[in-house]
């Protein structure tokens, strides 16, 4: 493979696997919003931020660790038939079917952007009793498409490099 293809596979690997470590901790911090929930539900008055929170945290979580879950093959997939191949039929298989999972990704993403400036534009907020922005978690969320689409390119040239024999 080409040295650029090589640097550009270990770039993104970096990258995401720092930011997938990152998003690991998120969960403490969500487990932290539940417990100030629960708390101030059962001594005080509740907190109206909490469960908009958690969802945003678990938002964050979700999608800034998708494309280390996706480095690391801790993804689901139906293994009826791909458990079986060698490792070259299923780069190949991975070869193929990795354009359906990146168009997918970029429509979610030409819509997360459009709806990002739309949110910015306006100043939307939520509905709720807090109110809070919307746009920092729609940020996060197109963040977090693009990583993933950047590692569906890293994981295409790994699974062809594999077809032609090489590491990378």
């Amino acid at each position: 493979m080409p040295r650029f293809i090589v640097r550009y596979v270990r770039l993104v690997d970096w990258l995401n696997y720092g930011i997938g470590r990152f998003a690991m901790y998120l969960l403490f911090v969500l487990m932290g919003v539940l417990l100030w929930s629960t708390l101030t539900k059962m001594f005080a008055t509740p907190a109206l931020w909490t469960l908009e929170m958690a969802q945003f945290t678990m938002v964050a979580y979700y999608m800034l660790g998708g494309p280390y879950s996706m480095q690391m093959g801790s993804n689901v997939r139906m293994d009826l038939f791909y458990g079986g191949w060698s490792d070259r039929t299923r780069a190949a298989f991975d070869a193929l079917t990795i354009f359906a999972l990146m168009f997918y990704l970029g429509v979610l993403l030409y819509g997360g952007i459009d709806s990002t400036i739309y949110a910015l534009s306006y100043g939307e907020r939520s509905p709720s009793a807090w109110r809070p922005y919307i746009a920092p978690v729609k940020i996060i969320s197109c963040i977090g498409i693009t990583l993933m689409l950047l590692q569906c390119t890293a994981i295409f040239f790994r699974d062809v490099a594999k077809l032609r024999g090489e590491e990378i």
